[in-house]
């Protein structure tokens, strides 16, 4: 599941996509316009900005910008950055592989279920950019929703 974290850099990422290219928005500006805690978002910038999605500037013209184009990033590479491998499960992480102690990895069904889980997750963010994500209306992506007990 999407943690708070990888939704708040995703929504950070889509309001600086939003910027005339260039353009530098505040830390707070950001916050304020996406319902973001600003100590939050200050952390979730620095490792966007570590991992070269984001430049930064300090002082009283400063801000965050995108480092690329919207259209070079990939949510799937924002997501692992932020919340780490795709994989429900570990022994089915390609990034992160950790053998399962408790079963036989070649007769586990479990495994076998999260592995193709994991392989839609990747096959859908990995291959949406920044760009498209930010230019898709949500009727793009019907999804019936369900309530489960």
């Amino acid at each position: 599941m999407l943690t708070k974290k990888g939704k708040y850099g995703l929504k950070a990422l889509v309001h600086l996509s939003n910027l005339p290219v260039g353009q530098l928005a505040f830390v707070n500006d950001i916050a304020v316009a996406n319902n973001i805690p600003k100590k939050f978002l200050d952390a979730i910038l620095g490792e966007l900005r570590n991992a070269g999605f984001v430049q930064s500037r300090k002082g009283k013209e400063g801000g965050y910008r995108l480092a690329r184009p919207a259209s070079e990033i990939k949510i799937g590479h924002v997501v692992r950055v932020l919340d780490g491998p795709l994989a429900p499960i570990p022994c089915a992480s390609r990034t992160q592989y950790q053998r399962c102690e408790d079963c036989d990895e070649a007769t586990c069904q479990v495994r076998h279920m999260m592995l193709e889980v994991r392989q839609a997750i990747a096959e859908v963010l990995d291959n949406r950019s920044l760009a498209a994500m930010r230019d898709a209306d949500n009727d793009d992506f019907p999804v019936e929703l369900t309530s489960q007990i």
